[in-house]
């Protein structure tokens, strides 16, 4: 499978120029031959948008879902892309997996909310996802998630092959980028490819630096700072060796540490 991620600042508060600037990408994406293109977290709305999310929120369905749908399907690639997803009177923060023939293949909820703005505009999602693209499993994690190493795990146990991970992540966590993730890949021995925003949104400055890894730990791709646009095989029988090599997995003894549910003081 050949992926791609879409790089860019996008505009605050501004659905129908996201959306162009989406099917640009999606353009560009489909003349190299790509069969997913990633974009970065709340990539339709702005993310940080304060209280403007609550009117730009839309259901699962809703008319920027079904642009999206018509666009994978004309151009024949399967698109993730993060929005503001409204459900009743909750609002998430949520990514939305449609395959080339438009079809909704999954919708994440980004379960660990960062910070106390997040906190307070959005309900946290309840489980992890992991769907199936074309021959793959890929697992979706939304930004924060993706930091913490029991939800790659969980996605990995499950036969996680790639993790996409639509971001947002801002000045001063650069450290995230260039090291936690290669970290997760090695640790999991799944691709990851980490989709973030630059540029400067309402003040807040995003690190770019979007990266697709292997399994491995190696970059496949790597982006700067600014508007970017990276592309990579994703193999999996590529990294089998690596795969045997790495025993992670298969030397876990889960009835000794297991997962406390409370930090002990």
């Amino acid at each position: 499978m050949r992926i791609a991620i879409h790089q860019g600042a996008g505009q605050p508060g501004q659905v129908r120029n996201n959306l162009e600037a989406m099917r640009h990408a999606a353009e560009k994406a489909a003349s190299r031959s790509v069969d997913l293109l990633i974009f970065p977290e709340m990539f339709l709305t702005g993310y940080h948008i304060g209280d403007q999310v609550k009117e730009l929120a839309e259901p699962v369905d809703g008319p920027a879902a079904g642009a999206v749908s018509a666009m994978a399907r004309s151009l024949g690639l399967a698109i993730l892309y993060g929005y503001a997803e409204r459900e009743g009177p909750a609002i998430y923060n949520a990514a939305l997996l449609v395959d080339r023939q438009g079809a909704m293949v999954a919708n994440c909820r980004k379960a660990h909310l960062f910070g106390s703005e997040e906190k307070r505009l959005f309900r946290p999602g309840g489980h992890l996802v992991l769907a199936h693209l074309e021959g793959l499993k890929v697992g979706i994690l939304i930004c924060y998630d993706a930091e913490f190493p029991e939800a790659v795990r969980h996605l990995a146990l499950s036969g996680a092959d790639l993790l996409a991970v639509p971001t947002a992540l801002m000045e001063p966590y650069a450290i995230v980028a260039t090291t936690v993730m290669p970290t997760r890949a090695w640790e999991n021995q799944v691709f990851i490819a980490y989709a973030n925003r630059c540029g400067v949104e309402n003040g807040m400055t995003y690190t770019g630096l979007s990266c697709i890894l292997a399994p491995d730990g190696s970059e496949l791709a790597r982006a700067g700072h600014g508007e970017d646009f990276l592309t990579a095989e994703i193999d999996p029988e590529a990294y089998a060796e690596s795969r045997r090599n790495n025993p992670y997995l298969t030397d876990r003894r889960p009835a000794l540490y297991g997962v406390p549910t409370d930090k002990k003081a």
